[in-house]
């Protein structure tokens, strides 16, 4: 009240309403080396999400202002994806459960990576057509593998997919 009186501030609209602690304050995301745009993984919708970044780790997770869909603003899931990159409760193993198997295991990265490509080779030698529905113009395809897409797919990974 004393600084308001002294400024002559009756409403404490200007310098007498702010303290030491709220002259010192900066925004959390000040502090990024830089700031990588992304788009949200929750839902189809494909809000854009700006993701600060500082010393190779994330620090933050805000909505992206030019983004044309979401135009800076996340529900509460989007608004959480910091949480869900940055939480404890986030598993950094690979888990393995065996067939018919009730206990999961840890196997390392490498060794579930080579399983996957084993399997999808698998599959497509096992499924694997050759037609020639017209002359001159084969056609060659597994009726085994499908993907599941989504409006968060840019254009490298539907050209990826559909070349799997």
């Amino acid at each position: 009240m004393v600084r308001q009186l002294a400024n002559r501030d009756a409403y404490a609209l200007a310098d007498s309403a702010m303290s030491e602690r709220s002259r010192e304050l900066a925004p959390r995301t000040r502090s990024a080396d830089r700031v990588a745009k992304s788009i949200c993984p929750y839902c189809a919708v494909g809000c854009g999400q700006l993701v600060y970044i500082k010393d190779k780790k994330i620090i933050d997770i805000e909505g992206d202002p030019d983004s044309p869909i979401s135009r800076g603003c996340l529900c509460p899931k989007g608004a959480a994806t910091f949480q869900l990159v940055t939480g404890s409760h986030r598993v950094h193993q690979v888990l393995y459960r065996r067939p018919h198997g009730t206990e999961w295991e840890v196997i390392a990265l490498e060794r579930a990576m080579e399983m996957v490509a084993d399997r999808l080779k698998k599959t497509r030698d096992e499924t694997w057509e050759e037609k020639n529905p017209h002359e001159g113009h084969p056609l060659t395809r597994t009726m085994g593998i499908a993907h599941l897409g989504g409006a968060t797919l840019d254009n490298e990974e539907n050209y990826l997919l559909k070349k799997l």
